[in-house]
């Protein structure tokens, strides 16, 4: 951090201690909320489920190589090919919306169509694991299929439309090979390099095995009684595969990369928690913000509703996973869940800073068609599924 900007924190730490009215009942009712939000989320979802997750998303990080994804944009690979690694490149290379910046520079400036890479630089931080599994966990299993489905088919549906778009362009551009490094002879092969991945998301899935409702029978109850029983005997299997696949260094490697996650997301998300808790509250707990307010602006299904929310979320930067907790209290205070969805499949890879970097890649005219088509795309999709939804 730069010395400007730590003075500039100390400063508002300052100010917000001096001016801020703490004794008047509705800021010390929000100043305990955003503390039991941040104990709701201690207690109920950081070992159980992003614990687990930081570590898929630093195996994914190690063990699959971001060059062998990367290669196949150039300008001579099959453009079905193309389309459909580039939807789905967030849950292999698990980067957040800034990492993406400078890979979906790479790829264009060397050669990858407008088509490909603009899929690719929507699906990098839409399809993040992490956000995924914590949206799944703590907003509902259907907003976070929905968000995981939601963000593939906009990422394909966005690459093809920019190249239609912008054939001419894309046609007069210099097509040429993207340069990938080589990395190196493996060794393990796929299939134990997917075991390892698959036995630690099954530890997420288990781990986080959600409480049936009282009087539930069946398979559910089941396997919930047994959940620690299943969990402890998936980490001996991982333990045999790190011991008998897994060079020392590798290992290290693998804990290096999860504790960068970490260090990365945690100050991040606690902040956002706290934030999102002072404003909004927990469901059913009010705070700063009246509910009303938050009713009358994206409450029910309306277009205005679903586009406010698509038009904030391109806006408004949200570093990795805070969206969760704001969208938690957004939900809790009256938003519609068409609305949410708009918000959270804008959101990811557009804010404002994002914009001018990327319009100074590709171009403002090219920028601005791609935020309007995703703008356009939430909107209708937050609508769909607040239909569905109800």
């Amino acid at each position: 951090m730069k010395e400007r900007s730590k003075l500039l924190l100390i400063a508002l730490v300052f100010l917000g201690a001096y001016y801020i009215p703490w004794s008047h009942p509705i800021i010390r009712q929000s100043g305990l909320e955003a503390f039991m939000m941040l104990q709701e989320y201690a207690r109920e979802h950081v070992l159980a489920c992003l614990v687990p997750a930081f570590f898929i998303a630093g195996a994914i990080a190690v063990f699959i190589s971001q060059a062998s994804v990367l290669k196949y944009f150039g300008a001579q690979a099959h453009k079905a090919l193309a389309y459909s690694v580039a939807s789905v490149s967030g849950g292999i290379l698990a980067v957040c919306s800034c990492t993406v910046l400078p890979l979906f520079a790479g790829i264009y400036s060397r050669g990858a169509g407008i088509g490909p890479a603009t899929a690719f630089l929507y699906s990098g931080p839409a399809i993040n694991v992490l956000a995924i599994t914590l949206t799944a966990k703590i907003l509902g299993w259907q907003l976070g299929l929905a968000r995981a489905i939601g963000a593939v088919f906009f990422a394909i549906i966005t690459g093809l439309l920019m190249a239609l778009i912008f054939k001419k362009d894309d046609d007069a551009r210099n097509a040429g090979q993207i340069y990938v490094p080589e990395t190196g002879e493996q060794s393990r092969t796929l299939f134990q390099d997917a075991s390892f991945i698959l036995t630690m998301v099954l530890i997420l899935i288990f781990a986080a095995f959600a409480k049936p409702a009282a009087g539930e029978t069946g398979l559910w109850p089941m396997i919930f009684s047994a959940k620690w029983y299943i969990t402890i005997a998936l980490l001996c299997l991982l333990g045999v595969m790190l011991a008998a696949w897994f060079k020392t260094d590798e290992r290290h490697a693998w804990i290096a990369s999860s504790w960068g996650f970490m260090k990365q997301i945690f100050p991040l998300l606690a902040g956002g928690v706290l934030a999102a808790g002072f404003l909004l509250g927990r469901p059913g707990h009010p705070a700063l913000i009246p509910d009303q307010y938050v009713q009358s602006i994206l409450g029910g299904n309306s277009i205005g509703a679903n586009f406010a929310a698509s038009l904030a979320g391109a806006l408004m930067y949200f570093a990795t996973l805070t969206e969760i907790p704001i969208l938690q209290g957004l939900l809790g205070s009256g938003m519609g869940k068409g609305p949410a969805l708009a918000l959270l499949l804008a959101g990811p890879a557009l804010s404002l800073p994002n914009m001018l970097v990327i319009g100074r890649v590709m171009g403002a005219k090219k920028t601005a068609t791609f935020c309007g088509i995703i703008v356009v795309m939430s909107t209708t999709a937050g609508m769909i599924y607040g239909a569905i939804a109800g």
